[in-house]
């Protein structure tokens, strides 16, 4: 069998061999319930903490402030709906960007009228008007949420968090950002970082699925979304993901320790591709400030539509090639990407998402490049 290409890495990506050994006693011997008070469910609760302590070390934040979810859409969706409940915040502001996590969850509170929701503009390149947000704050008396994402999933552009904070602060708004895409890709330091809320995935940086990250910021006050027992200090209720969680702890020390190499190395594979394109391809255009500021994972390419490139990812995924139209999350319903409609909706273009992780070689790029020729 022919091996797969793998290009999908904002998707998910492969779990690494080292955070599975970190996981594998946990899943074995050390299975202990956190919540238990006799050695086992202690060995266990300790696991936790100090996974707590080694992550907010990497984020510079306090261990009080992480805690650990299901992943980043139970975040959003915590972070949101409290900034709503609790915080006071009757005005949500964002973008026709977002991943649904967010766009779906404000749509809610507008649809059950409990928040009014204003989109800021968008600039040619898919960046946020930042003008246009200072212009949006200082238009209304209303307590408002800002969430917009650090980097996005399917264009890869990345948002200055210290514009867009310092912004908030001076209008006094709260500031929600989903950085799942960021958070084991770049340094944070959150306690220079003016931003109430952030959110991670494990999976998004060689790590397991289903386990995720909340920050908090320590002056922020909610109360759960998840009801029940007492676990994640009274903030999320439910038996605790241990072997997640250490998962997740090893995944993000690993990314950090190796950002410098793994980040050049994956944005020279990022280039190489997009220079071949244009070297092999005819018409070839790109979505997102792909050569400015830019998630170094991500490349997004808008294609001639042809006759035969009309079932591009299909005939793709036929040649054991694997890439995407948009976020994963939607990709069972193709109804083209949103964030691609709203920043170049051209009908006479076919937008393939390619994202490269450290597993990538230069040798698959140029596999890849020879198949779309022969495909368009």
């Amino acid at each position: 069998m022919e091996k797969r290409i793998y290009f999908d890495n904002a998707a998910t990506t492969a779990l690494s061999n080292d955070v599975l050994e970190a996981m594998l006693p946990y899943m074995r011997e050390k299975f202990g319930n956190p919540s238990s008070i006799y050695s086992y469910g202690r060995e266990s609760r300790l696991a936790i903490e100090n996974a707590r302590k080694s992550v907010a070390k990497i984020l510079n934040a306090h261990p009080a402030e992480i805690f650990f979810t299901s992943g980043g859409t139970e975040s959003s969706n915590t972070a949101i709906t409290a900034s709503v409940r609790d915080l006071g915040c009757t005005r949500i502001i964002t973008s026709a960007v977002e991943h649904h996590a967010v766009l779906h969850t404000v749509e809610y509170l507008r649809n059950r009228g409990e928040a009014e929701l204003v989109f800021v503009k968008l600039l040619p390149d898919g960046h946020i008007d930042i003008d246009n947000l200072e212009q949006l704050l200082a238009g209304s008396e209303a307590k408002t949420l800002v969430t917009l994402m650090h980097g996005n999933n399917e264009i890869g552009n990345v948002l200055d968090l210290h514009a867009v904070g310092n912004l908030c602060k001076l209008y006094g708004a709260i500031f929600h950002s989903d950085t799942v895409q960021t958070v084991g890709h770049y340094p944070f330091d959150l306690r220079n970082t003016p931003v109430h809320f952030i959110t991670g995935g494990a999976h998004k940086f060689h790590g397991p699925k289903g386990v995720g990250l909340l920050y908090i910021n320590e002056n922020v006050r909610i109360h759960p979304y998840i009801h029940g027992g007492s676990q994640e200090r009274n903030m999320r209720a439910g038996t605790e993901n241990l072997y997640g969680i250490v998962g997740f702890a090893k995944a993000l020390e690993l990314a950090t320790a190796n950002y410098q190499n793994d980040s050049a190395a994956i944005k020279s594979l990022k280039l190489y591709m997009a220079d071949k394109l244009k070297q092999n391809i005819k018409d070839v255009s790109f979505n997102g400030d792909v050569f400015g500021k830019s998630l170094y994972t991500v490349l997004n390419v808008s294609f001639p539509k042809t006759e035969k490139s009309e079932m591009l990812l299909f005939n793709l995924d036929i040649n054991n090639i694997c890439a995407s139209g948009g976020s994963a999350c939607t990709s069972g319903a193709d109804q083209g990407s949103h964030v691609i409609r709203a920043i170049n909706n051209n009908p006479n273009k076919i937008a393939v998402r390619f994202s490269f992780s450290k597993y990538n070689t230069k040798e698959e790029v140029d596999v890849v490049v020879e198949k779309l020729k022969e495909l368009i």
